[in-house]
């Protein structure tokens, strides 16, 4: 009987237990209440300043001036010339010529020509014009361009007279516009590119020049024609954009579209970012 009785007394022990366990189990557990992270403000983007920002000329300066320098090391041609020139014929690099061709000079082909070829309208329909290739090479054949025998008179020049140079490349006939001279002295000046023949002092053997000046010496002519170099007028010079047209510059400039075709020498009305326009007369 006392057995039964203590048998008794465990069972109603475990049973009370066993809800005691059923009631914590079913009970809700809390959530456990996290700090609230701090919200994050988007970020910003990186925005450069408009004052900051280089135009495609400045990009243009900066990415062939070591190379420019180093023609004019060895070919005597002021680098401040050679980036006018590339800034002003490869519109800063962003030509169809300078892209497509790595032409940065606009050097058509001759009949000693073997290399590559692209055919554009220029002074006539579909003209042909060599294909490099690199931007390299078309430094290169620039600098053996220039030892031609019209412009042979230009190396007895000071390599820090790019005046006397811009002028005379015009007089020998390198570009037809008759204001080409003044747009490579004001794209010199504009640019301060003459910086750049100051390195025509350092570390330049006197060999290159008597080196370069014997192969051209034979083409120069005997009566070498004076180079005059009156200081350029002031000129505008305007950068085209993404957007523009003809008829847009125009109207900012305050000059008509047909003056601006005339002044550039353009033979229609297309246009591309970085192509430089002489927008005053």
């Amino acid at each position: 009987m006392k057995n039964t009785f203590v048998l008794l007394f465990i069972l109603s022990v475990l049973t009370s237990s066993c809800g005691l366990l059923k009631k914590h189990s079913s009970a809700p557990v809390n959530p456990v209440n996290k700090p609230n992270e701090p919200v994050k403000s988007p970020e910003k983007p990186n925005t450069v300043s408009p004052s900051n920002t280089k135009t495609s000329a400045e990009i243009y300066v900066d990415k062939f001036k070591n190379i420019a320098i180093r023609e004019m090391k060895s070919y005597g041609i002021p680098a401040s010339i050679t980036l006018a020139q590339g800034i002003l014929e490869s519109g800063s690099g962003n030509s169809k010529l300078a892209r497509e061709a790595n032409n940065h000079f606009g050097i058509k082909c001759t009949s000693d020509w073997t290399g590559g070829k692209i055919f554009e309208d220029d002074d006539k329909e579909d003209e042909c014009f060599r294909v490099y290739k690199s931007a390299e090479e078309s430094f290169r054949d620039h600098s053996e361009f220039l030892k031609r025998k019209r412009y042979a008179a230009l190396f007895e020049l000071n390599k820090n007279d790019y005046r006397g140079w811009a002028t005379g490349l015009k007089a020998a006939g390198y570009a037809t516009n008759p204001k080409y001279a003044d747009l490579l002295i004001s794209l010199v000046e504009r640019y301060n590119l003459n910086r750049f023949d100051q390195a025509e002092i350092e570390n330049i053997p006197v060999v290159k020049e008597e080196k370069v000046f014997s192969q051209v010496a034979n083409n120069i002519p005997k009566d070498k024609p004076e180079v005059e170099t009156k200081k350029a007028p002031a000129m505008k010079i305007y950068e085209v954009k993404s957007g523009d047209t003809l008829t847009s510059v125009s109207k900012q400039f305050m000059i008509s579209v047909e003056e601006l075709k005339i002044l550039n020498e353009l033979e229609n009305s297309s246009l591309f970012p970085g192509q430089l326009l002489l927008v005053s007369k």
